[in-house]
Order: C-alpha cells, then sequence, then structure tokens
C-alpha cells in the first residue's frame, strides 16, 4: 500500500499564496492547440481503455493516455519546451519559421525528455540549444540529444547541481535559460512549458466520454500534473479525485503540502529519474494545492513490480512513465471496485 496524505489546502490553495492567475497554471488549451495545428509532426495520442488491468487493479475501468510515441520524441514532453519555443517564434517571426529565433540560444538542465523537447523545439525555429546533464544521466540520452543537434555539457552528480551549471551559464552569457520547473522571479518560461500540456489534456477530455471518477499524475517538479489539474476542474469541475503520485525518495509536493510552503524533500537517488526531483515548481505547487485531493509516494519496489506488470499488459514503459499506474496496482487508499481511473503512460521505453 502507498504511503499518501489528502491535502487540507484543496480548494483554497496555499495559505498565503498568491491568487493571481500568472502564478497558477494556465487553462488556455485553444492557445495550444492553435499553434500544434501548424506542426507537421503533432497527431493526437491515443486514450487505451484497459479491461484487464482494469480487472488486475479491482476496479471497474481504467483509461490510459499514450504519450510513448508523442511527436515522434517518446514522450509528452515534446508538448513542453518545444511549444514555449513556438509561442517564441510566433512572436518573433517576420519571415520563415525555420529563421524566427536565428541568433538565440536555449540553455536547460535535463533529467530526461525535457532536453529532447528544448533542442527539437530549438531546432524547427532556429535557434541554438546547449543541454546540460548530470553524471548520472545515461550517455545513450545524451547521443539522443546531439542526433537532433544539441550542444551537451555534463555538469555535477544530481539534477540540481546540473540546474544550477545551466542557470549560471544563461547569466554569464546572457542565452535563455528554458527550465521546466519555477522559482520566485522565473515564472512566464516554465508557465508557458506547462501551458503546452493541456493539449494532452484536452486530447483525453475529447477521447474518454464518461468524466473519469480518479485521475492519477505522476510528478516530478509537478508541471504536467498541475497542468492536467488545472484543465480537469475547469472542464470536469470537483467531481474527479485527483491523486498525485511521486517517488517515496523525492516527495517533494507531498512534503511541501504537508509543511503548508515550498520545501525542499531528501532522499536517496531513484529509478524514476525523470521524477526525481527534490524541489517542486512554484507555480505547479500552488495549482496543485488548489486543485489536488490526495499526495501519494510509491516505493522503488512498487514501481519495478507495477512496470513489470505493465509491459506483461503491452504498456511497456520506464518507472518514470508508469509510475502513475503502478501506485494503482500497488493499491491507492480510498478506491472501489466501482471506480474509473484515468492514467497517463508518459513516456516509451529507453530505446525509443
Amino acid at each position: 500500500m502507498v504511503e499518501s496524505l489528502a491535502n487540507p489546502y484543496r480548494s483554497t490553495g496555499l495559505p498565503g499564496a498568491s491568487r493571481d492567475a500568472d502564478g497558477l497554471p494556465s487553462t488556455d488549451a485553444a492557445s495550444v492547440a492553435r499553434l500544434l495545428a501548424l506542426c507537421p509532426a503533432h497527431e493526437v495520442t491515443p486514450l487505451h481503455d484497459a479491461p484487464a488491468l482494469a480487472g488486475r487493479a479491482g476496479v471497474a475501468r481504467v483509461s490510459i493516455k499514450d504519450e510513448r510515441r508523442r511527436m515522434g520524441l517518446g514522450s509528452f514532453k515534446a508538448l513542453g519546451a518545444a511549444y514555449a519555443i513556438a509561442h517564441a517564434a510566433d512572436e518573433a517571426r517576420t519571415g520563415d519559421w525555420a529563421d524566427a529565433l536565428k541568433g538565440r540560444v536555449y540553455v536547460a538542465a535535463s533529467a530526461g525528455n525535457h532536453g529532447l523537447s528544448v533542442a527539437a523545439g530549438a531546432r524547427l525555429f532556429g535557434a541554438e540549444a546547449v543541454i546540460y546533464l548530470a553524471e548520472t544521466v545515461p550517455e545513450a540520452f545524451a547521443e539522443r540529444l546531439r542526433a537532433i543537434g544539441a550542444r551537451v555539457v555534463r555538469e555535477g552528480a544530481t539534477y540540481e547541481e546540473s540546474m544550477d551549471a545551466a542557470q549560471t551559464v544563461a547569466d554569464r552569457k546572457a542565452w535563455q535559460l528554458l527550465s521546466d520547473s519555477s522559482w520566485p522571479g522565473y515564472i512566464d518560461l516554465p508557465r508557458r512549458v506547462m501551458e503546452g500540456y493541456l493539449q494532452l489534456a484536452a486530447e483525453a477530455e475529447s477521447q474518454i466520454g464518461t468524466p473519469p471518477t480518479h485521475i492519477l499524475l505522476q510528478a516530478g517538479v509537478g508541471g504536467l500534473a498541475a497542468a492536467v489539474a488545472a484543465h480537469v476542474r475547469t472542464v470536469w469541475g470537483e467531481e474527479p479525485i485527483i491523486v498525485v503520485v511521486e517517488p517515496k525518495a523525492a516527495p517533494a509536493l507531498m512534503e511541501s503540502i504537508r509543511a503548508g510552503r515550498l520545501v525542499t524533500a531528501e532522499g536517496p537517488v531513484s529509478s524514476m529519474g525523470r521524477l526525481d526531483c527534490k524541489t517542486p515548481s512554484m507555480v505547479a505547487l500552488a495549482g496543485l494545492a488548489r486543485d489536488a485531493d490526495l499526495f501519494v509516494t510509491i516505493t522503488e519496489e512498487e514501481v519495478a513490480q507495477g512496470v513489470a506488470e505493465l509491459a506483461t499488459f503491452g504498456y511497456a514503459t520506464t518507472p518514470s512513465g508508469g509510475a502513475g499506474l503502478a501506485a494503482l496496482l500497488a493499491g491507492l487508499p480510498g478506491i472501489g471496485d466501482d471506480a474509473h481511473a484515468l492514467a497517463i503512460l508518459s513516456e516509451g521505453t529507453e530505446d525509443v
């Protein structure tokens, strides 16, 4: 059974937090759809009904939004940084799209797919991408980044240290830092990255028919979870129970909710590498404090078992990509046999 914490700030938000819309996740899915319509690589990803998996989990229905082939990049992250860069290109363009951001350099730290999205977006619009990776990130991922034109820099033993290095070089060289996390003084771009994820939520809404009773959202810094949760509250109101799933080794959002303010969590390295973020995004935390019902953590053993089971059902993924479904299989508190759970298979296997 996973560890859980009911959200005491549901509907009201964190005490003392700004109620300004600019400090909360966007709900402007229409703007995202408009820009994506111009992208030849864009296709709607499938929503699977998984009756066999539902039977194993002991619930009535499981719906899975499958992001493993999103725009050829293998993850939902294709909707984030690349969308933020496309938005900048749309504002700057005076001629050819391919030269809209010529001369601009985007720099980012990445523990996985965010870097691919930055690199792909930069290449599309004539910019350069420099991606900082921690020593723990596999070299195969670095090669994927180089293959789409990014310059890769190794620095730091952890994601947080590579993030510090990216911010330092951005300040020194006047490059554009493009992070998927936010903090005081750095809000607009990460909020735009989160806005891109609304496409995923809007697609699921149109595909699913009857609204689910439970929505399982895995989280690292929290951008995907907060964007989907904000859309859910806009279109389906208060009824769906939104469950945020984090690694037990990186309970950044749960511990911040417990403390009533943004805190940095402590823990060992997790196999859920894309979720192994010890400090949450400020905008994501504000949104999830308002919109999420339950925060849970999942152990390394639980996610390993869950991902192995998912593969037998035809849903091969990584520990990061399958964490929400693994939590369902491990046993969520308060979920009954009449539940309809919606989850996101957020990335493909490492060889995608």
